[in-house]
């Protein structure tokens, strides 16, 4: 081959390798060559996020109509038809092993056992927004949220008890010693439920737990425990610097309030909330 043809076969050559791939929005959705042709297909925003299945270790989630397939979750998967099917295997969405996995049970309570479910979202989240009366000048009166890592307890025991540790310089510590109310909220969509599900975070099956109570110091005789609960679970804390007076609080309730369905909320009563197990 003349030297003059080479860049013209070079560009030959990596437009055939590309001509399997359509970028949308930034993303490449494979297709393989041995389908029908891409522009049959409806790949709007609309539609391409709605088909998201698995090929070889990736998820599976359809969205057709008011039905949504994971198997063994909240509602029974329904067969899929054979032109979905047709269309979504040549689509591809995020790895399984790249979605954060719950610590103990893989998925949520059934819907209807409501105290559970709160009692499975306290336990396995993390972190959560707590909301406080700001004492700060500009916003003084008006509620301020910040995120703070809990625990009510370590992996293998669940109390229902929410667990801080936190520095008097936090501004949120100062607005409790003005007032010592505040909500905590969690989101299911931390975890992989509602990613599987292909749920948005404000969708009513994408369960949202606010507990409401008032904040106080820990006591001496719990101290232990709230160090296990914390530590265990974010073994990181155990090396911040002292100067900054660390110290622990919990939660004492007064409401739990739940979403985790369509057509309303839960406010469950603190005697079924502590009695229920998340495991």
């Amino acid at each position: 081959m003349r030297p003059r043809y080479f860049p013209l076969a070079l560009c030959a050559s990596l437009l055939c390798l590309c001509r399997s791939y359509t970028l949308r929005s930034s993303v490449s959705w494979v297709v393989s060559s041995n389908d029908v042709d891409v522009e049959d297909a409806d790949l709007s925003e609309e539609a391409a996020p709605a088909l998201l299945v698995d090929g070889a270790g990736l998820w599976k989630a359809n969205v057709f109509g008011d039905r949504l397939e994971t198997p063994g979750l909240r509602e029974q998967v329904e067969p899929e038809s054979g032109e979905a099917a047709q269309l979504s295997s040549r689509l591809f969405s995020y790895p399984l092993e790249k979605v954060k996995k719950s610590g103990g049970s893989s998925f949520p309570p059934p819907h209807q056992e409501t105290a559970r479910t709160a009692r499975y979202i306290a336990h396995y989240s993390d972190w959560g927004h707590l909301a406080t009366i700001s004492t700060q000048d500009k916003i003084r009166g008006v509620p301020f949220g910040n995120i703070f890592s809990v625990s009510d307890g370590p992996l293998d025991n669940s109390t229902g008890v929410i667990y801080f540790y936190v520095t008097p310089m936090d501004n949120t510590v100062t607005d409790l010693k003005s007032n010592p109310y505040a909500s905590l909220t969690f989101s299911e969509a931390e975890g992989d439920f509602c990613r599987q599900m292909v749920y948005d975070p404000e969708d009513p099956r994408c369960a949202r737990l606010t507990l409401t109570g008032k904040m106080v110091e820990v006591a001496p005789e719990e101290l232990a425990f709230a160090k296990e609960a914390m530590f265990s679970r974010h073994p990181v804390m155990a090396k911040w610097p002292v100067g900054h007076k660390w110290f622990f609080l919990k939660m004492d309730l007064i409401q739990v309030w739940l979403q985790d369905w369509i057509g309303g909320v839960s406010v469950i009563p603190l005697e079924e909330y502590f009695k229920a197990t998340p495991f």
